[in-house]
């Protein structure tokens, strides 16, 4: 006879499978049994740390307290163990494992470790609420610092942990994020762009969310420890850029953004409605800065942003960015703006290197790129040297083009090769590609005193000596078919006496891009604008 199932004839279910019926409606009433004590045993349970933890009410500033709060980046070792802190901070991540829980509490870039363990002064139920707390939900934490014989590598705090004596939830976050953080910061390949692990095989099962994810998502994606030190970075050159300045006599300007003629004379302006006439969201502050000149200023710098109504969709291009603005009389040459900007460049450089280095460790762990390299002076070479580098390796060009993007990169990476430095200046440019208050060159008029500084090979200032001599920029204005009428208050301020002078504009998001080798200027402009994007 075979094994075969039992058969159920009409009579109803063989003995064999009512007895197998019976066991198992046994087992499952003696698991709700079971099950329904361990409820009535909670329930009864006193819970040792009730008013230890839970959720705070709304803080709607009913009260001041002489707490003493702690910051994440402020602990260490040798200061802080056995001592006890009270820190709020974001909850990164939780994981429950039975009688304890561990979490990692987050505030800007900076992590540490909590850890909650079931005890005489905690209970169950704490330790249940700790681990269930939802990712990114603010909470208010106090504990005692303990020294780890362990490092603890997933947090910037390796030596130390925090064990949990109360815990309150102060914000809570949604429990489902657009993207998780983790996979935020996952070490991403840029196209086109040199790596330090170029060698090594891609990461291929890594998460990574994409760049159109996290524009949509932008406030979730600025919490990344990466973006935490791209925009303290961002900080650092406005505060460098300033700080240098203001040690070389420069006052910083505010010019007018609604202006009442297109900064450049060109078609790429907003137009917005100004009561009754047409107005433009200003290209630059160009004409302010040459009129506080003309004011005795004589050096003056802005930060502030600017207009560009190009419909460029590259990785380079904004609609709108932040201008770093700079103009200055010099005495008998415009190598002396030259000078100047070295020493500005050279500044910003070193301070980011040596005063924000652990800014960029945080940025180079997901992104792997070369350390940015510089000379001191930096390198400063003619713009028909460059163009005798490029006809070396093959290009086609003529003496009074302007350089193509590609070829703006092709010779940043000759440059590379033979001077190793990522920073360079290429001066006297051909006069047709420079705006018409740009001066000429003495000696050739096909040429005018004009600059571009570069980095990793793409443009990142253009600058002149301007003209400052009315009679010639009439001249020049009509040589570009520029109606005087339209720049006539311009013009106007050269006629009663104007010192040489000359300048440059910095575009601050591309400067921070090519630094940090991002790839793409959308990374650092904390809400960018191009022409597809005009949110959040």
């Amino acid at each position: 006879m075979s094994d075969a199932a039992p058969v159920e004839d009409a009579a109803g279910p063989s003995k064999k499978a009512l007895k197998k019926q019976q066991k198992e409606a046994e087992k499952a009433s003696r698991k709700a049994d079971a099950a329904q004590k361990q409820a009535d045993e909670a329930k009864n349970e006193v819970d040792v740390s009730a008013g230890l933890y839970g959720v705070e009410p709304i803080n709607q500033s009913q009260t001041k307290t002489n707490r003493v709060w702690t910051r994440i980046d402020e602990l260490s070792a040798a200061k802080h163990t056995g001592k006890t802190v009270l820190l709020r901070a974001r909850v990164h991540n939780t994981r429950g494992t039975g009688k304890q829980a561990f979490l990692v509490l987050r505030q800007r870039f900076v992590t540490l470790q909590g850890v909650i363990f079931v005890g005489p002064a905690v209970s169950k139920q704490m330790v249940k609420f700790v681990a269930s707390l939802s990712k990114e939900s603010f909470v208010d934490v106090e504990g005692t610092i303990v020294g780890v014989p362990t490092p603890i590598e997933s947090c910037t705090l390796h030596d130390i942990e925090l064990h949990v004596t109360k815990i309150f939830t102060v914000s809570s976050a949604m429990p489902r994020l657009p993207f998780s953080l983790d996979d935020a910061t996952n070490v991403e390949p840029l196209e086109g762009v040199e790596t330090t692990n170029s060698n090594s095989e891609p990461e291929d099962n890594l998460i990574r969310v994409g760049l159109d994810t996290r524009l949509d998502n932008r406030v979730i994606d600025l919490r990344t420890t990466t973006n935490q030190a791209i925009y303290r970075l961002q900080s650092a050159v406005c505060l460098l850029f300033r700080e240098f300045l203001t040690s070389q006599n420069f006052i910083e300007i505010h010019s007018p953004k609604i202006i009442g003629t297109a900064s450049e004379s060109g078609a790429n302006v907003f137009a917005v409605t100004y009561f009754k006439q047409q107005a433009y969201l200003a290209q630059s502050p160009q004409f302010y800065k040459q009129m506080a000149m003309c004011a005795d200023f004589e050096r003056v710098f802005e930060i502030a942003p600017v207009f560009r109504a190009e419909d460029s969709n590259t990785h380079r291009h904004l609609t709108e960015f932040v201008g770093l603005d700079l103009e200055m009389a010099f005495y008998e040459h415009y190598h002396e703006v030259l000078d100047m900007l070295d020493k500005l460049f050279v500044f910003i450089f070193k301070g980011l290197r040596d005063r924000y280095a652990n800014e960029i460790k945080a940025v180079q762990r997901q992104f792997p790129v070369p350390e940015f390299k510089f000379l001191e002076p930096s390198l400063r070479i003619t713009f028909k040297e460059g163009v005798a580098m490029l006809r070396e390796a093959g290009i086609e060009m003529d003496d009074y083009d302007d350089l193509s993007t590609a070829n703006e990169k092709l010779l940043g990476k000759l440059i590379k090769a033979k001077y190793d430095t990522d920073f360079y200046m290429l001066d006297k440019f051909p006069t047709a590609v420079r705006p018409f208050y740009t001066m000429p060159d003495p000696s050739d008029p096909n040429y005018s005193n004009s600059y571009d500084l570069f980095m990793r090979g793409e443009e990142i200032l253009s600058g002149a000596q301007r003209v400052h001599d009315p009679v010639l920029l009439e001249e020049r204005a009509k040589e570009k078919h520029i109606e005087i009428s339209s720049i006539q208050p311009y013009v106007d301020a050269f006629k009663y006496g104007a010192p040489p002078h000359g300048g440059g504009g910095i575009g601050l998001e591309r400067v921070l891009m090519l630094y940090l080798g991002l790839g793409n200027i959308r990374r650092t402009s904390m809400f960018p604008r191009d022409p597809k994007r005009v949110a959040p």
